[in-house]
C-alpha cells in the first residue's frame, strides 16, 4: 500500500482516505520505505525522543559554555525566573522555551542533540513536543506520534523547498522547525490533519523573510534566541489553528513562497556572517576576539 506524498494536499488526501492522522501516515511511510516493522520504526523515533529529552534537561540541571562562549546558562536563568515569578508569557511557553534554550546550549557545547530539521533549529521541536505532552498529560507513544507528524511537515519542506539557512535564511531553519512543531502540537492536542497544516502555514508566515546572520559564523547567537521565538511561534500558531483559525494562504503555497523568498535573499543574509547582526560593531568585535588575526 502506497503511503508516499509530495506535498500537503497529498498528505491530507492520505489522511482522509486511510482514516489516519499525520503521524500515523508518516510512520507507515517510513515502514514502507525502510522495510522494517512498524514497531521497529516507532522504537527508532522513541530513541530520538529520549535524546531530545536528555538535551532539554541538561541545560536546566547544569550550566554549560558553548565553544564560542556566546551562550551558556540562559536555560537555567529562564527556568529559575519562571519558577519564582509571575511571568508575562505564562508557564507553558516559558517551560518550552527553557527546554529549547537548553538543547541549543547542548548543541553549541558539542553535546548530543537531534538535528530536527537542523542543528541550528534543534531546540524548537523538543521544547514544544515535550512541554505540550506534559501539559496535555500524554503518554510517550503519543509524543512519538507527534514527532512523526512533525517529520511529515519537514519531509514536505525538503521535497519542495529547503531547510538550510545557507540556502534560504533562518526562515528555512527555525521557520521549518516551528512549522513542524506546530503541526505536531495540534495533533497531540486532538486537532485534525487540516488544522495541523493550517498551524504549520501560520508558523511559516510569521517568520517569512527571516535572515540567517550568525555572529562569528557560529550556531550560537542569535540562533539560540530565535529558537525561543520559534517555540512561541509554534505554540501560538497551534492554538490559533485549534481555535478554528485558518491560514488564508494554503500550506503548500506558503512553502513555495518561503523558498522563493529564501532564494531572493542576498548572500549576505544566508549564513555567511556577512550581514545583519554579524556585521554590527559588537558582532565584528566578537568575531575578532574569537578569531584573532
Amino acid at each position: 500500500m502506497d503511503y508516499g506524498f509530495e506535498n500537503g494536499k497529498e498528505l491530507l488526501d492520505l489522511c482522509r482516505t486511510r482514516k489516519k492522522n499525520i503521524g500515523q501516515i508518516m510512520a507507515l511511510r517510513e515502514m514502507e520505505i525502510s522495510g522494517k516493522t512498524i514497531e521497529a520504526v516507532r522504537n527508532t523515533m522513541k530513541e530520538k525522543l529520549q535524546i531530545m529529552n536528555a538535551a532539554a534537561k541538561k541545560g536546566l540541571d547544569s550550566e554549560m559554555k558553548s565553544v564560542g562562549g556566546l551562550i551558556g546558562g540562559e536555560a537555567r536563568k529562564l527556568n529559575a525566573w519562571n519558577e519564582k515569578n509571575t511571568t508575562l508569557s505564562g508557564n507553558t511557553i516559558n517551560e518550552a522555551v527553557a527546554r529549547a534554550l537548553s538543547v541549543m546550549e547542548v548543541n553549541a557545547s558539542m553535546g548530543r542533540i537531534v538535528a530536527a530539521p537542523t542543528a541550528g533549529s534543534c531546540g524548537i521541536i523538543p521544547g514544544v513536543v515535550l512541554t505540550a505532552g506534559e501539559r496535555l498529560g500524554l503518554k510517550e507513544d503519543e509524543l512519538v506520534e507527534g514527532l512523526f507528524a512533525a517529520s511529515a511537515i519537514g519531509l514536505i519542506v525538503v521535497q519542495n523547498a529547503t531547510v538550510s539557512g545557507a540556502e534560504g535564511g533562518c526562515q528555512a531553519e527555525t521557520g521549518t522547525a516551528a512549522a513542524m512543531a506546530s503541526a505536531a502540537a495540534v495533533q497531540m492536542a486532538g486537532g485534525t490533519p487540516v488544522m495541523s497544516l493550517h498551524a504549520a502555514a501560520m508558523a511559516f508566515k510569521n517568520v517569512l523573510g527571516l535572515i540567517c546572520d550568525p555572529i562569528a559564523g557560529l550556531v550560537e547567537s542569535p540562533c539560540q534566541k530565535r529558537n525561543a521565538l520559534g517555540v512561541a511561534n509554534a505554540m501560538v500558531s497551534a492554538d490559533m489553528a485549534l481555535a478554528g483559525i485558518e491560514s488564508v494562504i494554503p500550506f503548500d503555497e506558503v512553502v513555495e513562497a518561503m523558498y522563493r523568498v529564501g532564494k531572493a535573499l542576498p548572500i549576505a543574509f544566508r549564513e555567511t556572517a556577512m550581514g545583519g547582526l554579524a556585521t554590527t560593531p559588537t558582532g565584528i568585535a566578537i568575531s575578532k576576539k574569537i578569531y584573532p588575526v
